[in-house]
């Protein structure tokens, strides 16, 4: 198995123009690349597919370039359904200067070369731009474009409807100064990828021979969105997703999708995916693929350290030493729970009726006389019980449980 088959194997592998050709020109070190807006300061696990793929390139002896779309992100890509907010020049800046070191963090080699688009695009007046660039694009293929099309019933700016045009254009300066013979990107993308083709055709000769490579974007068995948990999204940062958060997110991945995930987003073999497989099959309940998914993404993120953790405080919440851990640590482990805010204290009754855990002061009532309410780890079967901050962890937290699988968490912060 070569690797464009791999890549195939892998779910890698969507839309292509040319794959005989592009199969003979790998056989070679090849440079290409992959964009990332900076739309926000850190990247989710929905660009893992991208990030990562860059360095399996990389692994093969290529060379892979990661751009980071100062300039683009100041236009924003079109979403098919309505349009972006506008990112000031500072913010952007900011955001590229995370990214870039987060990427760094997360790749671990020397290999990828990172390039910002604002730097050439900084000085490029409207005038230029339409002769250099716009000269060379028709606008009935440009509308023809499937994000563009979805927008033009409910109306797409100049602005965005110019993006295609400037992705291009990063093309065509890759191209003419590191030799970039390929863009890679989500399967959303192809419109895009086949605008720079076209331009740098028609700007360098149809000699100039580039290709475009797509990956399906990943989905979850049901169609729902991949990367998002409870409907937030799921952070490549240690201080917007806890490291425990992320690990659960990937031990709870379903069965019908986590071969798929392994094979998308894991950098063991072909033949080791295929065993975890065989025996994930056998045992299902015991998890093994979404252990192994968990631990070596964890890794890959946040570092040994940070997996460590993880696992830990994955075995506090089965002991319910809930004491052991930090404050910070204790937040994440719950941050999925039931919330309530307390000043200094709180009845019982009151806590579980506001949750709306227990439907009426009477039913909060029966919870806890027969024995079904624990407060911190201990049962509380006195009906005026209160809970004050000076008992909760850390002068922070209180932790209600219902039964056998029912949190509140009561933050007195």
């Amino acid at each position: 198995m070569n690797f464009l088959e791999e890549l195939k194997w892998r779910n890698l592998f969507k839309d292509c123009s040319d794959t005989e050709g592009l199969q003979a020109r790998l056989n070679a070190p090849i440079t290409l690349y992959c964009g990332f807006d900076p739309t926000a300061d850190s990247l989710h696990i929905g660009h893992l597919q991208q990030l990562l793929l860059l360095k399996r390139f990389a692994l093969q002896g290529h060379r892979p370039i990661a751009l980071l779309g100062g300039a683009t992100g100041m236009i924003g890509d079109p979403r098919p359904t309505t349009e972006r907010s506008l990112l000031s020049l500072e913010m952007l800046n900011h955001n590229v200067k995370a990214l870039e070191q987060q990427m760094k963090t997360i790749l671990d080699t020397n290999a990828v070369v990172f390039v910002n688009n604002y730097d050439w695009f900084k000085d490029i007046n409207v005038l230029s731009f339409l002769r250099d660039f716009g000269k060379h694009f028709n606008v009935n293929y440009m509308i023809n474009k499937d994000v563009v099309a979805s927008r033009l019933d409910t109306g797409i700016s100049f602005t965005e409807f110019t993006y295609t045009i400037l992705q291009a254009a990063d093309w065509l300066h890759l191209y003419e100064h590191f030799n970039c013979e390929m863009q890679v990107g989500g399967s959303d993308q192809w419109g895009n990828l086949t605008s720079g083709i076209e331009l740098i055709r028609k700007v360098k000769g149809h000699e100039s021979k580039v290709f475009g490579l797509t990956q399906p974007l990943i989905t979850k068995s049901d169609g729902s969105k991949f990367g998002k948990s409870e409907g937030n999204n799921i952070w490549l940062d240690a201080t917007k997703t806890h490291p425990y958060v992320f690990y659960q997110h990937f031990i709870n991945v379903s069965d019908e999708d986590v071969i798929n995930f392994l094979k998308r987003l894991s950098f063991e073999s072909v033949e080791t995916i295929q065993s975890i497989e065989l025996e994930h099959s056998k045992a299902p309940h015991l998890r093994l693929a979404q252990k192994k998914l968990a631990q070596e993404l964890t890794n890959v993120v946040f570092g040994e350290e940070a997996l460590v953790n993880a696992q830990q405080i994955s075995e506090v919440y089965f002991t319910q030493a809930f004491e052991t851990l930090s404050k910070n640590d204790l937040a994440a482990v719950f941050e999925d729970a039931v919330k309530i805010n307390a000043q200094s204290s709180i009845q019982l009754i009151d806590a579980l009726v506001q949750s709306q855990i227990a439907s009426s002061n009477r039913v909060a009532r029966e919870l806890i006389t027969s024995g079904s309410i624990s407060v911190n780890g201990n049962k509380v079967e006195d009906i005026h019980a209160t809970l004050e901050i000076k008992d909760a962890y850390h002068h922070a937290y209180s932790v209600i449980k219902k039964g056998k699988k029912n949190y509140l968490l009561v933050d007195f912060t």
